[in-house]
């Protein structure tokens, strides 16, 4: 697998060797489904309620007695049944996270980095060069390299606060670290761009 090298003003100088056990590995799109699976469930705040008839602001006075009256048996007005009741069997806040062995998330971590590999959507950095933090030098680096208006996930082997704060606020671009790089984000992506430091690191992690 090749990947095209850019000098850091987005300027096209070569290619690159990408290695075959991290970005040539066979994408499996259980092992895909079950990591994102995992990742979009830890995201779930799980906040979310509902009263219970012990809960809705009523009486709990009996609305009208037991017999005589020909109509059904009620209790208060709280009642499920009843319009602005209590919820029977509503949603309580709960944790949705759980995981998956860490050897899966790797894995699935180089089928999708593969995946784009094999799509030619790699596109690696000399370095990212921002001294300053503006927005306007990101974009015209995105529009340089035929990118504005794709999803883009920015992978930095350093953290680069300019960098970082230069993306934010563009719609459709990520920044990651390649220490936290996972295999969401990169099929979130239409193109992945990353800096020589970023690829070492990820030879290291999943190497």
């Amino acid at each position: 697998m090749k990947a095209p090298l850019f000098s850091p003003n987005g300027e096209r100088i070569g290619e690159i060797e990408l290695p075959d056990d991290i970005f040539g590995v066979k994408p499996k799109r259980h092992v895909l489904w079950e990591v994102v699976k995992m990742y979009l469930a830890n995201r779930r705040v799980g906040t979310h309620k509902a009263k219970t008839r012990a809960e809705v602001s009523y009486s709990g006075r009996k609305i009208w007695p037991q017999k005589g009256l020909g109509r059904a048996r009620h209790g208060d007005r709280g009642a499920p049944i009843f319009v602005k009741g209590g919820k029977a069997h509503g949603p309580k806040p709960r944790d949705y996270s759980y995981q998956v062995p860490k050897k899966v998330k790797r894995l699935a971590l180089k089928m999708a980095l593969s995946d784009r590999a094999m799509e030619n959507r790699i596109l690696v950095f000399e370095n990212f060069q921002f001294d300053q933090p503006k927005t306007k030098l990101m974009v015209n680096l995105l529009k340089t390299i035929g990118l504005d208006g794709k999803r883009t996930l920015v992978v930095q082997g350093d953290y680069n606060k300019n960098l970082y704060l230069s993306g934010r606020n563009i719609p459709k671009v990520e920044t990651r670290l390649a220490k936290d790089a996972n295999a969401y984000d990169v099929l979130w992506s239409e193109y992945v761009l990353m800096d020589r430091k970023a690829l070492e690191t990820l030879k290291e992690r999943l190497s």
